[in-house]
Order: structure tokens, then sequence, then C-alpha cells
């Protein structure tokens, strides 16, 4: 009704209040399992988010820098620019709530009360891939890809890359002073981040980061941070060695030239000789002070002097900075890994555990922790009437049984292409696109079966979507002899050529 500063600073001290309540409301129950536990704690982090905005908003309306405030506290009060009459300004307030009443004959009270308790029984939306299974595991692949197919990474497998990721200070620092190392660091940083603030989304990330700002600041003056010691540095400037190519590498001017003219241009100017000339030209040039000192070079390969002298001072200075972002980088993915110690753990050894286990069997073992995380719940809860046998919901009672038909847990797909067979649930019919049963289908029907044919079961769709791919890629996209595959009785997959030559020669 009112939309006067004070009225809108009481409902505010309100929803705030309301608020504290809803929070020690809901950490009062105790979760049943590790996914409510979850969902509780990003209610409470929403909880939290909307009491800080709310209190920015009454922290500028105290602050009162338009004087709006004070102009209402006095209008309240009666003063007007006459004199001070408390009785007008008491009627005028009256008639204007007289009027709204009239405007609005029909307005219902509304009971917030209600409206917040109900913050109590929202499933917040929370986004897991399939590989990190609502938080328990660590989804590293990409990183991994990364790691492996760059220079200062090596090929290893997923399950060990695990055990290294975190220990970036044995990576050589000479590996470390590339664009791609930055990129994958910030990268690896970003996904710890958010992984964090999904799993742990009471905690104060910026207080964390901060602390650890400022014990690094101290050991990198003192030069104690791990693997970026002060081996070779002096007055603070880092070393002419460790700001360039390390020449150790390389055993000729044409693997040098390998580089690339951009990176031998920043090697050159580092050094301050000249960048010029072709990529041979800079290449030879730096080759020279592989095994002469800067000081016995020919004045010629500089590009001037005072470029020689600022060597160790600004170009060094901008160096040392680049490095300490580098350091306070790798400073706070060890935290990071520190806090996600556990969780590192335990992907470890489901990686493991998944190299030993076939395919089925991984499957029916993530649909029994799928049941396990749904039906776990209390021993007094246990003995709650559920014939059917439904997941239960956020409040310990079976789903109703129309959500449980909308998520296809209990639903029937028919597929025509595999002779209208039927599978139940939506995991099954999923998977049934991989199977021989749908292969052998589409084979039937001359359609190679790839991701474009994913949730088509008519034959007419199929072969409707087949004719518009032939009209997009051309007709003599199609090669059957290469691209039509075959399978034999152990369910290895040929193409046409393949299969048919191991058929001659009676291998198959």
């Amino acid at each position: 009704m009112s939309s006067t500063l004070l009225e809108v600073s009481r409902a505010s001290h309100e929803e705030v209040e309301r608020l504290e309540r809803l929070i020690v409301k809901d950490l009062q129950r105790e979760p049943t399992n590790a996914r409510e536990r979850l969902f509780q704690n990003h209610r409470v982090r929403s909880m939290i988010d909307s009491m800080t905005a709310t209190t920015e908003k009454l922290i500028e309306i105290y602050e009162d820098k338009d004087s709006a405030r004070k102009d209402e506290i006095a209008a309240l009060g009666g003063q007007t620019a006459t004199g001070t009459n408390v009785f007008s300004a008491f009627y005028d307030r009256l008639k204007e709530i007289r009027e709204y009443h009239r405007r609005h004959p029909n307005a219902r009270v509304v009971d917030v009360g209600v409206e917040y308790e109900e913050l109590l029984k929202e499933e917040p939306v929370v986004e897991f891939s399939g590989e990190e299974a609502l938080g328990r595991y660590l989804d590293m692949h990409e990183l991994y890809n990364e790691y492996i197919n760059s220079k200062f990474g090596e090929a290893i497998e997923y399950s060990v890359y695990l055990d290294i990721f975190s220990k970036l200070d044995e990576i050589p620092r000479n590996r470390k002073q590339t664009r791609s190392y930055r990129e994958y660091l910030e990268h690896l940083l970003e996904y710890l981040v958010y992984f964090f603030q999904r799993t742990e989304p009471l905690q104060d990330l910026e207080k964390i980061f901060a602390k650890v700002q400022t014990e690094f600041e101290e050991l990198w003056k003192d030069g104690n941070v791990q693997g970026w010691e002060n081996n070779g540095t002096e007055n603070g400037h880092v070393s002419l060695q460790d700001a360039l190519i390390d020449l150790d590498y390389y055993s000729s001017v044409e693997e040098l030239a390998e580089v690339g003219p951009e990176k031998l241009k920043e090697a050159l100017a580092a050094l301050g000789l000249k960048t010029g000339g072709t990529v041979q030209q800079r290449a030879e040039r730096l080759f020279l002070t592989k095994h002469t000192p800067l000081e016995q070079l020919d004045k010629k390969h500089f590009a001037r002097r005072s470029h020689v002298e600022q060597n160790g001072g600004v170009v060094a200075s901008q160096k040392t900075d680049d490095l300490k972002e580098l350091a306070l980088l790798e400073a706070k993915i060890k935290k990071l890994c520190e806090l996600l110690d556990e969780t590192i753990v335990r992907t470890k050894e489901n990686v493991e555990k998944k190299q030993a286990l076939t395919y089925e069997e991984m499957e029916a073992e993530r649909e029994e922790e799928e049941i396990q995380a749904d039906t776990e719940s209390d021993e007094d809860e246990q003995q709650i009437y559920n014939p059917l046998k439904l997941p239960m919901g956020w409040d310990g009672k079976p789903i109703p049984y129309w959500l449980y038909k909308l998520h296809g847990l209990g639903q029937e797909f028919k597929c025509e292409i595999c002779g209208n067979h039927s599978y139940w649930g939506r995991r099954a019919f999923e998977r049934h696109f991989k199977e021989w049963r749908h292969q052998h289908g589409m084979r039937c029907l001359g359609i190679p079966n790839t991701k474009n044919f994913n949730e088509i079961t008519s034959i007419e769709e199929a072969k409707v979507l087949w004719e518009r791919i032939q009209e997009r890629q051309g007709l003599n996209k199609w090669r059957p002899d290469l691209e039509e595959e075959y399978e034999d009785k152990e369910g290895n997959i040929y193409n046409k050529k393949t299969y048919t030559d191991l058929q001659r020669q009676g291998l198959i």
C-alpha cells in the first residue's frame, strides 16, 4: 500500500528476520542423505544471498545521500515551509489511507509467512554432469586432455593424472613460461572453483582466497614459494635465463626456428637484441646466446644500448609480475585441492574400480546407486507404506505416481525401427540406440546409425531425415563400402569392405 522509505525499511527488516528464522529452521532438520544435505546447503545459501541484497538496500536508505529519508521524517512531523503543523500532516496521511481502501475495497491480507515457508520445500536446481554423480566425483576429462596434449604435460593415464594434477611445483620451471600453461591453470582453477561452489555453497571462497593471497605475498617476498624459489634472481628481478626460451632443449638453429617467429621475437626483445629479419635469422641470432654471454656479443646484434641497460629493469620486472601471477594461480589451485582432498581420492578410487568393470556392470551399479540415493532414509521412515516402490521425495515420503510417470521411470517406449519392441524407462530407451537391435534395423533401411537419428523411432521419420541429410551433404557423400557397419558373432564392428575381406579369408 505504501511506498515510503520508512515502510520499505520496516518491510526489509522484517524480511531479514523471517529469512533468519527460516535458516535456523532448515538447519535444525537433519538431512537423510547426501542429496538432501546438498539441497539444504543451497537453500540456505540462497536465503543468505537474499539477506545480503536486502541489507545492502537498507544501508543505502540509512546513508540517505539524497536526504530523502530526512525529508520524509520531517514531513511526518508536520514540518513545512511555513512552520510545523502536526495535525495537518496526520489528516493528510489518514486521507491517503482511506483513499487507498476506497479504490481497493476487495484487497486481501496476504500471509507472508506461508509464502516464506514454501522456500523450505523448494528443491534447488544444481547442475552436475553424469560423471560428477551429484558432486561425489570430479569430472576432469577435458583438463586431462589439455594436459596430455601440451608441451608441459606428458602422456599418462587418467587415474595417474588425478594423482599429480595438484603437484604443480613438480613441473619444470622453464616449461611454465608459456601461454598454454597459463590457460591451463586458468581452466583448472575455474573448474575447481565452480565445483567447490556447487558442492560447498556455504563456504566463503573469497575469504579463503584472501587468506591464501596474504600468505603468498609474504612467501613471495622472502623467495620461499614452493617451486618458485629465487634461483638466479637478484633484487627482485628475474634472471635472463628464466625469462627466455630454454636453449638447452635445442641443438641446432633449425630446431630453434620451429618455435615460431613470435616467440623468437619475444625472446630477442627480452635480451635487448634486434628482433627483425626472417625466422632463420632470428633463430641464428638467439642461438648465439647459448654458448656466448651477452657481454661478449658484437654490438651489431643489439637493437639499442638503452635496451641492454634496461634489460634487467623494465623487461625483467614485467617478467617477474607475470611469473608472480602464475605462482598465485598455483597457490589457489593447491588450496582448493586441499579442501577437495576427499573428493579427489574418491574420484580416483571410482576410476580404478570402473577400469575393472564391463559396461553392463557399470550401468547396473549406477542404477543401484540411484535407487539407494532415492530410498535412503532413517529407520522410522522406512516403515512408510510404499507398495509401488516409488522413489522417496524431499520429505521422506514416496513421490506422486504422476511425477514418477512424468520422468519416464515407469514409462513404456516403443521403437518401430526395432520391430515395435518395448523399452521400459528412459534410461533403457536411450541405451537401445547403441544396441544391436536398433543398429540392425537401421541397416535394413539402408541408413547409417549416426547421432543424427537419436530419438528417431519411426521408420518414416528416419527416411525423411536421411533424405534431408543427403540433400544437404550431397548424394555422393555416402560410401557404403567404408561407412556401412557390419557386426560379427563376437560383437566386433567392421565396415563393409573389411567385413567382406575377412569373410572371404574365412577369419569370421
